[in-house]
């Protein structure tokens, strides 16, 4: 707006923008759009931050050995994800992230479960940007750059807050999902930057870095494949701004990073073979693979029956009448997903300004989709987190739909879209409190009709943990019912059977399973639990030479068990010597350098022969494997302390106070310490730091009264 020099407005200057317009520019400023899909992100999963360690979280962010100290981070690398599994999950990164998490988090769910929500909220704002270029280069037609970018909003906000992703945000070990999105959106975005007219160097760092980051989506979960086929299907064939060469150069990038990949992945030692196979028939996965496109489609439209243990087939319920009626609706899945595949190829025919963004919305759904579409043998016939990547490629095709609708009717599809967010997000937020605790989940698992073997065992095993041994025996009883041989159901049950006084029938079962185990391993993991129980129950009958029996029988099986190795050890101190303890355990300890608990055994056995040096040594390298744990620095500060080593004992126990600062046990030992020392006005503050710790600790005990 201009002004003469009497202080008026010119006449013929533009108006001034309105309230509602300036409304809109703000709203438009991509920080702001960014700050409301993070808040967003985090506002619905919030009911899952408390949750508790449910199903592979208990190994993966608990037991598992690789996350305990910065000092693996290397050697995450040479290790699938799972150390006791059938599964050729090669996921270090996934295992990084638990590193940071452990750190920062110690053993506090709270921090595993916000650095999922803020990888899903990274997710979201990366996918903004990524549309916005997208739609861009993709759509012919005249629109404002400000209308694409709001289009490239609304569909990452549906992406955000759609509740088909819970399984890949609100569970711990779901979170390879979201990092190989990050770091492969990041990738692209990155690859975009590079293109732009810079100079050469900031061009080659960007190229190099969306490399990294491209590497870095591989090696967090296999589905980052399927964004680098994403990827050079844009680049090859809808990208204009591309010659024959670059494209080729391009192409042969893409397959260097998939060789490096390659690589990395022969670094794990090799697994002898897969759990069983199904062996279906083309028919029958091509009918499996109509069902599953239903159900991913009906999911993404309505999702209201959501669960983990989705399943499009299941054999038994074919056997009788009565029970195919029940499942009737599942043969209406083929159906739908016919319908739903008619629905992408009609969009893609209708010309229009947005076609292209049609057929590159329906070729992203279709590449995510066809390697989970049961073509190829997996470990479920369906399951929502897979969802996670392909869900976009729908988002895409319907704003390629919307933006060849007439232009009076966005206003109403506008508004439609934020009802949808609405709904949407509410059912992503009652969806999230499904994973509070584990309890709750299984529960609510089966009533939404997943019920299956594996959701029955843990909830069993919850019910045996609390001592409702009748009700866990009950459920047992119904898995082996269903799956006479099933190995872990026969364990738990025995144990169940062992705890409430009948051991006779626990030992026979036990004595079953262990027997079996040479050919049930190769359909189910861990079956050397049952092993591990006989040798209990034949120790605590002081039948020491059968116990040992079956544990050398079992760690032949087994050779890279910790729980064989260590209860072995155990029996042999006990029956037999140190010596011949620490033989076997410091083999172990060699072969896994890595390990915590070995390298404690080493050095507890090391000084209880009376060697304490090499104990140290032991105890020194346990203590750098978890950065947390304080067993073997106390172990060292009560030597040094036998040793009257009190400046050593001191250094140690001092550690173990910075790892454990609200354990009061580790300010009395660093007490007793300090008054041998002569250093009694620490000593002293060390025992009012019990004091406190201890008031608070009553407190806590209190206050709920």
């Amino acid at each position: 707006m201009t002004e003469n020099p009497h202080g008026h407005q010119s006449p013929n200057s533009p108006p001034a923008p309105t309230f509602i317009q300036r409304l809109g520019f703000f709203a438009a400023k991509d920080w702001l759009r960014a700050g409301f899909l993070a808040l967003l992100a985090i506002a619905i999963h919030a009911p899952a931050l408390s949750g508790e360690l449910i199903w592979d979280d208990f190994y993966l962010a608990h037991d598992n050995p690789f996350i305990k100290s910065p000092l693996l981070i290397l050697e995450a690398f040479r290790h699938y994800l799972f150390l006791d599994s059938y599964s050729a999950h090669y996921r270090p990164v996934q295992n990084l992230s638990f590193i940071l998490d452990y750190f920062f988090w110690n053993d506090n769910t709270f921090g595993f479960h916000l650095t999922n929500v803020l990888l899903h909220a990274a997710g979201a704002i990366l996918l903004y940007f990524l549309l916005r270029r997208l739609l861009a280069s993709l759509f012919s037609g005249k629109l404002t750059p400000s209308s694409l970018s709001l289009a490239a909003f609304l569909a990452a906000l549906l992406w955000t807050v759609h509740p088909v992703h819970s399984a890949a945000v609100d569970y711990i070990s779901g979170r390879a999902d979201s990092l190989a999105f990050v770091f492969a959106s990041s990738a692209w975005l990155l690859f975009l930057r590079a293109t732009e007219k810079q100079p050469r160097g900031t061009r080659v760092l960007f190229y190099s870095l969306a490399a990294a980051s491209a590497l870095l989506a591989l090696c967090s979960r296999e589905t980052a494949c399927i964004w680098l086929v994403i990827f050079l299907l844009h680049s090859l064939f809808f990208a204009k701004q591309w010659p024959i060469r670059g494209k080729v150069a391009l192409l042969c990038a893409c397959l260097a990073l998939l060789a490096i990949y390659g690589g990395l992945r022969q670094l794990p030692e090799r697994r002898p073979g897969s759990g069983p196979q199904p062996g279906w028939s083309p028919s029958v996965r091509t009918v499996l693979m109509m069902r599953a496109l239903g159900d991913y489609g009906r999911l993404l439209i309505f999702p209201a029956n959501l669960h983990m243990e989705r399943t499009v087939f299941n054999p038994e319920l074919y056997k009788t009448n009565a029970t195919w009626q029940k499942s009737v609706a599942t043969e209406y899945l083929s159906i739908f997903g016919l319908a739903f595949a008619a629905l992408l190829g009609l969009g893609c025919s209708w010309s229009g300004p947005g076609r292209r963004v049609r057929i590159f919305g329906a070729c992203w759904f279709l590449v995510g989709f066809l390697p989970v579409s049961n073509l190829f043998d997996l470990n479920a016939t369906v399951a929502e987190h897979w969802l996670y990547l392909p869900s976009v490629g729908v988002l895409l095709f319907a704003v390629g739909v919307v933006l060849d609708l007439p232009k009076r009717s966005r206003p109403i599809l506008a508004g439609c879209a934020g009802l949808a967010v609405v709904a949407l997000s509410l059912r992503a937020a009652e969806r999230s409190s499904d994973w509070t605790t584990a309890e709750h989940f299984y529960e609510r698992t089966n009533a939404a009709g997943g019920t299956s073997v594996r959701v029955s065992v843990n909830l069993g095993q919850l019910y045996a943990q609390r001592g409702d041994y009748v009700r866990a025996e009950k459920t047992f009883r119904g898995i082996l019912a269903a799956v006479p041989n099933f190995a872990i159901a026969q364990s738990n049950l025995a144990n169940v059977l062992y705890q409430q006084g009948r051991k006779e029938e626990a030992e026979a079962l036990f004595a079953a399973a262990t027997a079996a185990a040479p050919n049930d391993r190769k359909e189910y993991p861990r079956t050397w639990l049952a092993a591990v129980n006989l040798a209990g129950i034949q120790r605590q009958k002081n039948d020491f030479p059968a116990a040992l029996k079956t544990l050398a029988q079992a760690r032949a099986d087994y050779p890279g068990n910790w729980e064989i190795t260590s209860l072995e050890s155990e029996f042999l101190r006990e029956n037999k010597s140190p010596g011949e303890a620490l033989e076997l355990v410091s083999g172990f300890a060699r072969r896994h350098w890595w390990h915590y608990g070995a390298s404690l055994a080493v050095g507890r056995l090391y000084a209880e022969m009376g060697d304490p040096e090499r104990a140290v040594n032991a105890l020194q390298h346990a203590s750098r494997l978890d950065i947390h744990e304080v067993d073997a620095l106390n172990l060292i500060a009560h030597m040094r302390l036998r040793q009257n080593r009190l400046a050593d004992a001191c250094q140690a126990q001092k550690r173990a106070v910075a790892r454990q600062p609200d354990a009061p046990r580790q300010y009395l030992l660093l007490s007793d310490i300090l008054a041998r020392m002569g250093q009694t006005a620490e000593a002293k503050v060390a025992i009012e730091n019990v004091a406190r710790l201890k008031a608070i600790g009553h407190s806590a005990r209190v206050l709920p009264n």
